[in-house]
């Protein structure tokens, strides 16, 4: 039983991490060179590991359960509470936004639909398994992260023989923030590690290397996933990495690309359906299914009016870079002052002091500055 609680949150946290985020890396890593996405991809991605610590640290430091704006109200008051709320809030309807655009284009290059009837369909499946709860949500996760991997390992083989090293080069210092926003968009978990909690409920000990793993993994499948697709495409990559792999490899690669975006987009619209769901539920007080409706119901509309104002990119980037510039320096925050105020000892502590906090929001804020700029 505890192996399996162990892999179901680890799974929570893949799931909720790999979603339309990995279909727009080998993009803006193609644009801007991919020895400079490459570092982003590392970079990113072990900040976010950090971070996803903190807030580990911080829900096992609280005495019952709540969601991000919860967390936030406890340790950095009402003003935290409320950018706390704004950013989930554009996280995850962006979030919701991007992944209906992606799966109705993925329904659509298998089936032949059209994207729009792709995407209703997509959404309203989804929407129903966000509706019937965690216990669905983390069956079907330690379901398909496997997998995900697999097509991930599948599609790198697949292409290992065609990759061209010249588009594996390439290195520019003042396109060092353009793969920022989509790349920071791919590693955000935070939403997860509140159910991870919950699903470890008799095994606290296990969130530390639960959440180290999730963080890896993705890690790891995004620089697999980017040599793939770069390497084959080079600067012809597709906005929507995986669809544009069949030009290349052939039409196999239509069924196997869209399959594989499918079912990232799948996993993470769940883990983020539910977390908003509880959001409005646990720390507001909502009753259930009018959660569920604003949680699920609000995004759906708001693609309907923004489908053909936006790009799949543009909606990641934004979101991206509002959404994590305002959760990282949140959760740097409620780190340090958990620490002060714990309400039960932690199964595990990660250090942290003002120069590390320093450090970290000034990264955040410069990230979100460039896409003002």
């Amino acid at each position: 039983m505890r192996k399996k609680r162990l892999f179901r949150a680890i799974a929570t946290l893949v799931g909720c991490v790999i979603g339309a985020g990995i279909l727009g890396i080998p993009y803006v890593v193609a644009k801007a060179g991919f020895i400079t996405g490459l570092v982003n991809i590392i970079g990113i991605g072990l900040i976010l590991l950090l971070i996803h610590l903190y807030l580990g640290e911080v829900v096992l430091r609280t005495k019952g359960n709540h969601q991000l704006t919860g967390y936030a109200e406890k340790y950095t008051g009402k003003i935290g509470k409320y950018f706390m709320f704004i950013s989930m809030i554009i996280g995850i309807y962006g979030a919701i936004i991007a992944y209906t655009m992606g799966g109705g284009e993925a329904l659509a290059s298998i089936l032949g639909w059209n994207s729009l009837l792709g995407s209703i369909i997509f959404f309203g499946v989804l929407a129903w398994l966000v509706y019937i709860g965690l216990n669905a949500i983390e069956k079907s996760e330690a379901f398909v992260i496997p997998i995900v991997i697999i097509i991930v390992l599948l599609i790198f083989f697949l292409a290992l023989p065609r990759i061209n090293l010249i588009n594996l080069s390439g290195f520019s210092f003042s396109k060092i923030l353009i793969p920022y926003g989509v790349v920071l968009f791919a590693f955000l978990g935070t939403a997860a590690i509140p159910e991870m909690k919950e699903e470890l409920v008799k095994y606290k000990k296990d969130l530390k290397k639960a959440v180290i793993i999730g963080s890896l993994i993705p890690l790891v499948i995004y620089i697999l996933f980017a040599i793939s697709i770069v390497g084959v495409l080079g600067v012809n990559t597709h906005e929507i990495g995986a669809l544009g792999l069949a030009a290349i490899l052939g039409n196999k690669m239509v069924f196997i690309g869209a399959l594989f975006a499918l079912l990232a987009m799948a996993t993470s619209f769940l883990a983020l359906g539910l977390a908003l769901k509880e959001l409005f539920w646990y720390d507001y007080g909502l009753r259930k299914n009018t959660s569920w409706l604003l949680a699920c119901f609000v995004p759906f509309l708001l693609f309907l009016l923004l489908r053909n104002i936006v790009s799949f990119i543009t909606v990641l980037n934004i979101t991206g870079v509002i959404t994590g510039a305002i959760i990282g320096i949140l959760i740097v925050l409620m780190a340090l002052n958990a620490k002060k105020k714990s309400e039960r000892k932690p199964e595990f502590s990660i250090y942290i002091n003002n120069s590390i906090a320093f450090i970290l929001i000034v990264l955040f804020i410069i990230g979100a500055i460039n896409l003002l700029v």
